[in-house]
């Protein structure tokens, strides 16, 4: 039996025996679409410039080969669009519809363009909007739920084009013929059997091949498993199926008619494992989450999956790694059988399995990441060779192909409500692995969204250290992307969390939050009154580095006051902790900034004698940046004291210091900024947090 991957929402296969993917039919619609393009819009023909771009709707039932057709649509007028082509499904396999915001920042992500944690949608469909202005590109929106969706996402310029494929007629988006698709004509349905079963049973009895393509109605993927089932007995006429599906009846459609054919034929472990995977977030199915649903080892699952394909129950996705779809049009077919073959406490232990599962993985993603310590050496190796990852290159690779069901996973165990435990445990280590993958900045969006989980289920289950938590870090995300109106109500929230919770450390972190929020307001006075409030639990529980930072930022806002001499005996203060606690690099930075103070007093000689200390602290701390920085600080002020000739050596210093720095590699150090919020953003702080 030839090894193949079938797509059943589509008429596009691709496998071994096939050099590339080839398409079937469809050539009066083909050939309606791509007239449709150049057809003159109701704006051209009243004498007006089109507004927005030109849609082409292609509608079908799912299973119709819509999204196939899509594709090659695509395929065949994309090399007019020179941005390129942009791809998005707008509803999930069990219909529920996209948020408008996850697509467009999904689309800005494609454009490489930022995409702010938190944004609102609005903002983020004009951000999409804006940035295909200047731009002519292919926009591809499959499995629209309604007309507002693709609405949103419309470019306000009519060198685009967008394609959408929905179940019926968008209606409110003016302007659009919708293609509407019925089944294959009879040579293509025939063409499509012959690709699974061979040509010879075809042409041997091709009146029995066209009464199956009649008895399937031409419909794509109901075809698609009939010669799955023909193809994995090759001594079974085509007759016998035409016959099988005949005597089913009429009830239901030819797609439930072939696919109850191939789930009845499965043997029992193989049919249960089917139904388990409507449960598979997002679709998604890899063989861990196949097997952690079925009970069963990863090397059965994944046989049993690629055997899934081959019959046409499944879709396998082009990656890297092993990955299956759960095609759409079969999905709702799964989930009835779920709910009546299956007890609600056997589905609720198989999403128990499926989440404990992957919480490991994203445990060892994680830990493959701390090759320095020996307990996370030994922690790895404790744990089973299935779920160990060969080197950290291959964990990013997982963890960025299997992002979207993660994300999935982490909403649905959220939503379930009754897995709660677990939902806590899979965010705290997809938090841990992301950072430690990808980086804070460049996971901002995700962990936004699944902060705000956190705090649901916080809140949900009266968990105020963990509400605390949520919402500093939600607070953090806003404040760096700008929103401190918005980061200032979170910190203050949170401050009466950690209060509730009697947590000192959640409660100090939200205080000097606020303080941070308000020196970047311009409200100095309440950001000196809040950090001093932060100081002074700090110096009650002992907590010396965190004591002399907040010196520093005490100092930072009497700065920005224009109140120098209170300004400089803060830093004095910040620079004695420093000292006193060994932290060479943070002395330096305090010197600097002392530096600085001095000079906006008017005291330049003063600021030189500190920059020269500061100089030779930042020397001991290796920090090549602060050197330059210092030397060019030099430098500016021997420049406005005369000593032009000084102030050349210092800046040639300086730009030595850089070009050493450039050829090494070295990479940036975060500089000094005074008015940064705390530490420790991002991190979410849990009883159920594992090492």
């Amino acid at each position: 039996m030839t090894d193949q991957a079938v797509n059943t929402d589509g008429v596009r296969l691709s496998g071994r025996a096939a050099d590339e993917s080839r398409f079937l039919g469809r050539t009066r619609e083909l050939k309606e679409l791509r007239a449709d393009i150049e057809r003159a819009g109701l704006d051209t023909l009243s004498g007006r410039k089109a507004p927005r771009a030109r849609v082409l709707l292609i509608a079908g039932r799912p299973g119709s080969g819509r999204t196939a057709l899509a594709e090659e649509l695509v395929r065949q007028v994309a090399d007019r669009y020179d941005d390129g082509v942009l791809r998005a499904r707008l509803s999930e396999p069990d219909g529920t519809p996209v948020p408008v915001e996850h697509t467009a920042r999904e689309l800005l992500a494609a454009l490489k363009l930022p995409t702010p944690a938190g944004a609102a949608a609005d903002d983020l469909a004009e951000a999409l909007r804006t940035a295909l202005t200047d731009r002519r590109a292919l926009v591809l929106l499959d499995d629209a739920a309604d007309a507002e969706q693709v609405d949103a996402l419309l470019p306000d310029t009519p060198d685009c084009l967008v394609v959408a494929v929905s179940g019926g007629p968008l209606t409110g988006i003016s302007d659009v013929r919708p293609c509407t698709l019925g089944g294959l004509d009879t040579k293509s349905g025939l063409e499509l059997l012959s690709r699974h079963t061979g040509s010879v049973r075809i042409t041997v009895d091709p009146r029995a091949a066209e009464g199956l393509v009649e008895e399937c109605q031409a419909h794509p993927a109901a075809l698609a498993l009939a010669g799955g089932w023909l193809a994995a007995r090759p001594k079974a006429a085509v007759a016998d199926l035409a016959k099988h599906l005949h005597t089913e009846g009429d009830e239901g459609t030819p797609l439930s008619r072939a696919f109850g054919l191939a789930y009845t034929s499965l043997p029992a472990p193989s049919a249960r494992m089917l139904r388990l995977l409507a449960l598979a977030p997002a679709g998604l199915v890899d063989p861990h989450t196949a097997a952690s649903l079925a009970g069963c080892s990863v090397g059965d699952a994944h046989a049993a999956l690629d055997e899934f394909v081959a019959l046409g129950l499944m879709r396998a996705v082009d990656s890297p790694m092993p990955q299956y779809e759960v095609p759409g049009c079969l999905y709702p077919l799964l989930k009835s059988l779920t709910q009546s073959q299956d007890r609600p406490g056997e589905l609720q232990l198989a999403r128990a399995r499926m989440l404990e599962r992957t919480v490991r993985l994203l445990q060892s993603c994680r830990v493959i990441t701390e090759t320095d310590s020996p307990e996370a050496r030994e922690k790895l190796q404790g744990m089973p060779r299935a779920l160990r990852f060969p080197s950290p290159r291959a964990a990013e690779e997982w963890l960025r192909l299997r992002r979207p069901a993660l994300l999935a996973a982490a909403r649905l165990a959220v939503a379930d409500g009754e897995l709660d435990t677990l939902a806590r445990r899979l965010m705290s280590q997809l938090v841990k692995a992301m950072v430690a993958h990808f980086g804070t900045r460049a996971a901002a969006p995700d962990l936004y969204g699944i902060h705000r989980l956190v705090l649901d289920v916080a809140e949900r289950r009266n968990l105020p250290r963990e509400k605390a938590a949520a919402l500093l870090n939600l607070g953090d995300l806003d404040a760096q992307t700008g929103r401190t109106t918005e980061a200032l109500a979170r910190y203050r929230a949170a401050l009466d969390a950690g209060r509730e919770a009697n947590d000192p450390y959640a409660s100090g972190r939200a205080m000097e939050s606020v303080g941070g929020a308000h020196l970047e307001l311009g409200d100095y006075d309440r950001a000196a009154d809040w950090f001093g409030r932060a100081l002074a639990q700090c110096l009650a529980r002992g907590e010396r580095a965190a004591a002399a930072r907040l010196y520093g930022r005490i100092a930072a806002a009497h700065t920005y006051a224009g109140r120098y001499g209170e300004a400089q005996r803060g830093w004095r203060t910040a620079i004695a902790r420093h000292r006193k606690n060994g932290d060479v690099a943070s002395h330096a930075r305090a010197l600097s900034e002392l530096a600085r103070v001095q000079e906006y007093a008017g005291r330049p000689e003063e600021s030189l004698r500190t920059c020269h200390e500061a100089v030779e602290w930042a020397r001991r701390a290796e920090d090549v940046r602060l050197q330059a920085a210092l030397q060019l600080r030099l430098a500016d002020t021997l420049e406005r004291l005369g000593d032009s000739a000084s102030a050349q050596l210092h800046r040639g210093t300086a730009e030595r210091l850089l070009g050493e720095e450039r050829e090494e590699g070295e990479p940036e150090p975060t500089p000094l900024d005074p008015s940064e919020q705390g530490a420790n953003a991002c991190e979410i702080r849990s009883t159920s947090d594992e090492d």
